[in-house]
């Protein structure tokens, strides 16, 4: 109820001593504005952990996501999580490129720091993330498996650019277009009976040859005047004849002729070609084999491109990928050692696995191949192959706590429910490998008009799994800032919904808890959803609608 206002005016009648000889109160009264009625109520809402039914839910987790500066600092942020949450996740400062070095010595000073605010308060630590292509120091990885290079003595030489016998499983320079069929042949059936070869198939007559295409990539892209020498060993199951074109990128055709046209038979032989560039085929970066013409298996073998180098050139050596496997693995047993052994008294929970899942192909991994990568990237899964989330997972089980729970992350998961189902697959692949997988998290960066039967279905098709369940970095975008009162009505019952279909589909025993993704709204030069009013309190930290109807959520749960 709004509140009666008095007003009182003292009238004073003027005397020669200038005394009041009489007084009279004038009484009005005006209803209280509804905006300071509505706050008023959102403020008597008590701190938002004690809505928590611990009785019910004695294992849940209310976390933030929030920084160590805002943390360590001891400011109203800390004070504001130390009252409302009982977890907190760093976004980024317990992640490989926060910690490794170039040097790849660990700086773990801002760790400690946060260690001892979080011993002092309280507030659990949830570990977040130690195998994920994103922040990490991608130079110094790189850098362990980058060529050995060994300074000229002069003279003429051919410096290779690219090669490949196909002894091992990387492909990452080679890319074939939907009408080919990519795999390798047995041992022993490579070049004259040796080792294995890349085995191409077009199944059928194309009506133009370059409709079935083999791309060899490689770096830097060429430059008129230069010359290059190509040899490889090839066959085919029939005789077949197939051009090469010169692309900038693959299927970004640039010049009809590259390296000639081939002939090959069943028998094996040997295609050697040189040939100086010409001011066509300049800026490319890429051999196209047209293969369309003809309907058969074609078998490539110990290829080679060298660039020939007038003045005498550095040999360059190649680790092979089996060497770079091994350098990878080593360094990621390193990191996940080195980080549990630190955080294990106090972190009892981590994103072993985050994101690996790819948005195209929701069943399949996500990958840097054939992608311009920033600073900060770097797949682990390129080069460790499918397994490397298995071998993740081992690690964390060696070096942390025997009862550590560890999860997989990842996002969109309410957005697109094949990504979900190829996610909730990868999970079953990798306990099919030996290794437990305790939780799948799900990020949950939303908006107000986010698809709600799409919610509902994520949370019954993790609940399915059994595993614990955790909404790890829930934010809900109003996503203007010009902001109404009817898009904050909006973004509160959308924050309720999730609480309610979280509580609805997913037992309380598998219920490990909802991390929000920042406490206040993005200012509008933020690197995250600037100006987008995305949380529970405003960019003043004055609780908005949604921070009650969250309350009102958790106050329901079961």
């Amino acid at each position: 109820m709004n509140k009666l206002y008095k007003m009182a005016m003292l009238f004073c009648t003027a005397a020669a001593v200038w005394s009041c000889a009489n007084d009279s109160v004038l009484d009005f009264e005006y209803a209280k504005p509804e905006s300071i009625a509505n706050q008023e109520k959102i403020d008597a809402y008590k701190d938002l952990k004690t809505y928590v039914g611990r009785s019910g839910n004695p294992d849940f987790k209310l976390g933030a996501g929030i920084s160590l500066s805002e943390y360590v600092s001891g400011g109203i942020v800390k004070r504001l999580v130390d009252r409302n949450f009982d977890e907190i996740t760093m976004g980024y400062e317990m992640k490989h490129g926060a910690v490794v070095k170039n040097d790849g010595m660990f700086d773990f000073s801002g760790i400690d720091k946060l260690l001892a605010a979080t011993q002092q308060s309280g507030v659990t630590l949830f570990g977040h993330t130690l195998c994920w292509h994103a922040n990490q120091n991608a130079a110094y990885l790189k850098g362990l498996i980058a060529p050995v290079i060994i300074p000229s003595t002069g003279g003429p030489s051919w410096d290779l650019v690219t090669g490949n016998d196909f002894e091992s499983d990387n492909t990452s320079n080679y890319q074939v277009n939907s009408n080919v069929t990519m795999a390798y042949t047995a041992a022993g059936e490579g070049a004259n009976g040796v080792g294995r070869a890349l085995k191409l198939t077009n199944a059928a007559v194309r009506a133009n040859d370059w409709e079935a295409q083999l791309f060899i990539k490689f770096s830097p892209a060429v430059q008129a005047g230069e010359k290059y020498q190509l040899s490889m060993d090839i066959r085919s199951d029939v005789n077949a004849s197939y051009p090469t074109q010169a692309h900038v990128t693959p299927g970004a055709y640039k010049h009809w002729d590259f390296f000639g046209t081939i002939s090959s038979t069943p028998t094996w032989t040997t295609y050697t070609k040189e040939i100086t560039v010409s001011a066509e085929q300049a800026t490319c970066g890429v051999i196209a084999f047209n293969l369309g013409k003809t309907a058969t298996n074609y078998y490539f073998d110990n290829i080679t491109l060298k660039k020939y180098n007038p003045t005498g050139g550095s040999t360059i050596i190649e680790k092979t990928p089996e060497e770079k496997k091994n350098i990878i693995n080593q360094n990621l047993e390193k990191w996940i050692s080195e980080m549990m052994k630190k955080c294990a008294p106090a972190v009892k929970a981590w994103d072993v696995v985050n994101e690996p899942m790819d948005d195209g192909k929701p069943y399949e991994l996500k990958t840097g191949i054939g992608k311009t990568l920033a600073a900060d990237e770097f797949f682990w899964q390129d080069y460790l192959g499918k397994d490397y989330a298995v071998e993740a997972f081992r690690l964390a089980r060696k070096y942390g706590n025997p009862t550590d729970k560890l999860f997989v992350n990842d996002y969109n998961l309410e957005y697109n429910l094949d990504k979900c189902k190829g996610l909730i697959t990868y999970v079953e692949y990798i306990e099919s490998k030996g290794q437990k997988v305790d939780g799948i998290a799900t990020q949950m960066h939303i908006s107000i008009n986010s698809n709600k039967e799409n919610i509902a279905a994520m949370f019954q098709l993790l609940a399915a799994t059994g595993k614990l369940i955790k909404v790890s970095e829930l934010d809900i975008a109003v996503g203007t800032a010009d902001v109404t009162e009817t898009m904050l009505q909006k973004q509160a019952e959308m924050y309720k919904y999730v609480v309610d279909m979280y509580s609805k589909y997913i037992p309380a025993k598998q219920r490990y808890g909802i991390t929000v993704w920042g406490v206040s709204d993005s200012k509008k030069d933020s690197s995250w959803l600037p100006g987008e009013k995305q949380a529970l309190w405003d960019i003043q930290f004055t609780r908005k609608p949604a921070y009650a109807r969250f309350a009102d959520g958790l106050n329901e749960m079961k």
